[in-house]
């Protein structure tokens, strides 16, 4: 039996054959590139690992800035404070996540991918650290070629060191936003780490090692699913990473004084470095591909390429598929932009963003719930009185203690007899049971049946304006 390049296995006489499902991908050396859109991804990456790294550690009102604290339920983002109760910020926070992809989506391709996926700010970052140890494209390439010594070893244990120590910082900043990034810094020095706090530190300290330092372009190509639906945001007036076939065929070397004119060739020298700078190893050349993450490295190498040889840069570029087709300036291109999908996507996502932004500013520092008293529903009190009695749970999602006051309305004679104000903890919540009480002759004027009511809770204040919270209920006269 022999193998095959392609993955068959033949036997001598040709009369089996045996196909392999399984293909090896080979390693992939990019090469560093400068240059403006290379400028721009790495600074995303310092913006959104100076965010990530550094948020945890800012403190408000003597504590965390950002923590979401599983255990006690409160999640802390700057001044505001969340409850569980308040699960559908969460929700509008990723409607307008999901909007906003499918705009930029289908504006100008796979923006997120390119500049500011985790996947690919942490590939790039693992990069930096593999050239710094081990060098370039070529440098690496000669190094996994060669037989082990003690440079070689040396070499690839610093690396390996290097990307396990910044993996397990991303790893406990991770965790850091779940569980007071200090406090975790003193258990972590006295080797007291809780057992959860050590796995989670671990668990994602490996998915960074292994993502961005083994898997890298094979998650961007099998594992993420914006890969194979992307297309469905995509038209012809997408602006996509385009190579202008038109221009650089036929491709082919010639020297730097010559005229491709007059060699019968185009502007392509058919270098190769825009594949050799790919990270996910695809030529562009060959026309949109869904393994492009749109990164914008081919664009930035062939533009130096162009300025060698005295050619006007832009042979790969941003363009539309329209665009290459009928020749469109970057104007006519650009008027394009604003089409129906657009268009919707835009409206639609202002609308929901606003309507967020209101909930936000309006939202009120209190929430009250009322319940009704299920072993009593209705009772004579003394002299006659009707009593009902009311469970009001009063969340305070503010960060000092508050008093608020408690007041009933909607029918007449109608009073709280307990409790008309209460004090409540910050952040906390608290229950109270609250009797309400309507005198004899009124019960007698409104009728037997349960009539609709209003609780007013008030926050009181040292000035004279108060915030206040209706709740509505139903009181109960029996018959």
């Amino acid at each position: 039996m022999k193998a095959e390049p392609s993955g068959t296995v033949t036997d001598p006489q040709g009369s089996a054959q045996v196909v392999s499902m399984y293909v090896s991908e080979r390693k992939i050396y990019a090469r560093s590139v400068t240059g403006w859109f290379a400028s721009w991804r790495w600074a995303l990456v310092w913006l959104t690992q100076l965010l990530f790294y550094g948020l945890p550690w800012l403190s408000w009102n003597g504590r965390q800035a950002v923590l979401f604290d599983l255990l006690e339920r409160r999640f802390y983002i700057g001044g505001w404070v969340f409850l569980p109760q308040d699960f559908v910020y969460l929700t509008g926070l990723l409607i307008v996540s999901a909007l906003s992809l499918f705009l930029f989506t289908a504006v100008a391709g796979r923006l997120w991918c390119g500049y500011a996926c985790p996947q690919t700010v942490y590939t790039e970052i693992f990069t930096w650290l593999e050239r710094y140890i081990e060098g370039d494209r070529i440098q690496r390439m000669k190094l996994d070629a060669s037989p082990w010594t003690f440079e070689k070893f040396s070499r690839h244990t610093f690396k390996q060191v290097a990307w396990l120590t910044f993996s397990l910082w991303t790893g406990f900043t991770f965790v850091g936003y779940f569980t007071p990034i200090q406090w975790l810094m003193f258990e972590t020095l006295q080797l007291s780490l809780g057992a959860w706090e050590g796995f989670w530190i671990l668990f994602y300290g490996f998915a960074t090692y292994g993502n961005a330092g083994y898997l890298r372009e094979q998650v961007c190509k099998y594992m993420c699913p914006y890969a194979r639906f992307q297309s469905a945001m995509f038209d012809k007036d997408t602006l996509i990473i385009s190579y202008d076939t038109e221009r650089g065929e036929p491709r082919g070397s010639r020297p730097r004084s010559a005229d491709p004119k007059a060699l019968g060739k185009g502007s392509c020298v058919d270098c190769g470095l825009c594949v050799q700078v790919c990270p996910t190893g695809i030529d562009i050349r060959k026309g949109l591909q869904y393994e492009c993450i749109g990164c914008a490295a081919c664009i930035d190498v062939c533009d130096g390429v162009m300025a060698k040889m005295s050619y006007p840069p832009g042979l790969i570029r941003y363009d539309t598929q329209n665009g290459l087709a009928m020749g469109l300036s970057r104007g006519e291109r650009w008027k394009r932009v604003l089409r129906p999908r657009v268009l919707a996507y835009g409206a639609v996502l202002l609308i929901i963003a606003s309507g967020l932004f209101i909930s936000l500013a309006t939202r009120p520092s209190f929430r009250v719930d009322v319940v009704r008293d299920r072993g009593n529903l209705a009772r004579m009190a003394q002299e006659g009185y009707i009593e009902n009695v009311y469970r009001l749970q009063i969340q305070n999602a503010s960060e000092a203690p508050e008093r608020y006051r408690i007041e009933v309305d909607g029918v007449p004679g109608l009073k709280v007899v307990s409790r008309p104000e209460v004090s409540v903890g910050a952040t906390q919540a608290r229950w109270v049971a609250v009797s309400v009480q309507i005198p004899p002759q009124q019960a007698s004027l409104v009728g037997f049946g349960a009539h609709p009511i209003t609780f007013r809770i008030a926050r009181l204040q040292t000035s004279s304006a108060e915030d206040a919270v209706n709740e509505k209920s139903t009181f109960l006269v029996p018959r």
